[in-house]
């Protein structure tokens, strides 16, 4: 795509922090936007669904049959709302970088934020701490380190490359699909930018790659939210 990262480098203490101020711009857009569909779904609620409401009640039962599916409800109910907000959350980050893209000179400012893989690693990674953070809190240290050891002691250094790797894969696997989505949907732009022919020769293809672009981008969050509860029930369940 040819575009740069405007970036910010801060120096603390000797030490280069490097900020991508467009993935930060675009997660609080993200969020402002996941904030708006929740309060204008949620207002004057009543106990028989109607209109915007049915939305966010078929959101809740969705979500609620993804958790069901892995765990037993009574330990996987306090998810729930986690569960909501994060495909709430990676389906809109998904999707804002889809109708367009705003560059300022040479530097790409709107984008979907998943297209960045700070961002996918740092929610892999956030989940996959979580489900250390509940299964200590929910099975007690004790029973949670003898987890590991599980069914033979020696299997304690796989399990241990195993969390690496799952957190790897579940934000790799999100990143590289929305990543190469935006590289192709830029191909395609570049292509339309050459004149009459070309835009006429790219319309078709950015069309129909824009509508599986949307797919892919739903699927993924369904994918993200369904491994990360699948990762949550081995920590918390007894029977893993």
């Amino acid at each position: 795509m040819g575009h740069e990262s405007p970036l910010y480098v801060w120096n603390f203490m000797g030490h280069d922090i490097i900020f991508n101020l467009s993935s930060m711009l675009m997660l609080t857009v993200t969020a402002v936007i996941v904030f708006l569909i929740a309060m204008i779904c949620t207002r004057n609620l009543s106990v028989r669904p109607h209109g915007k409401q049915n939305f966010m009640e078929w959101i809740f039962d969705f979500v609620r049959g993804i958790i069901n599916s892995n765990m037993d409800w009574k330990k996987g109910g306090r998810f729930h709302f986690l569960a909501v907000t994060l495909i709430l959350f990676i389906f809109v980050a998904n999707m804002l970088g889809l109708p367009f893209s705003v560059v300022v000179g040479h530097t790409l400012w709107w984008k979907s934020p998943t297209a960045d893989a700070t961002v996918t690693l740092t929610l892999s990674t956030l989940m996959v701490v979580l489900s250390h953070y509940y299964g200590v809190k929910m099975r007690g240290t004790g029973n949670y380190l003898k987890s590991f050891a599980q069914p033979v002691w020696f299997m304690v250094p796989f399990k241990i490359i195993e969390e690496f790797s799952s957190t790897l894969t579940l934000g790799l696997r999100l990143y590289g699909n929305i990543f190469a989505g935006e590289v192709l949907l830029g191909l395609l732009s570049g292509i339309a930018a050459g004149g009459v022919l070309g835009a006429f020769g790219a319309a078709i293809p950015t069309i129909i790659w824009q509508g599986f672009s949307i797919f892919v981008g739903s699927i993924q969050a369904y994918i993200f939210v369904m491994l990360s509860m699948v990762y949550m029930s081995h920590k918390v369940s007894d029977d893993h």
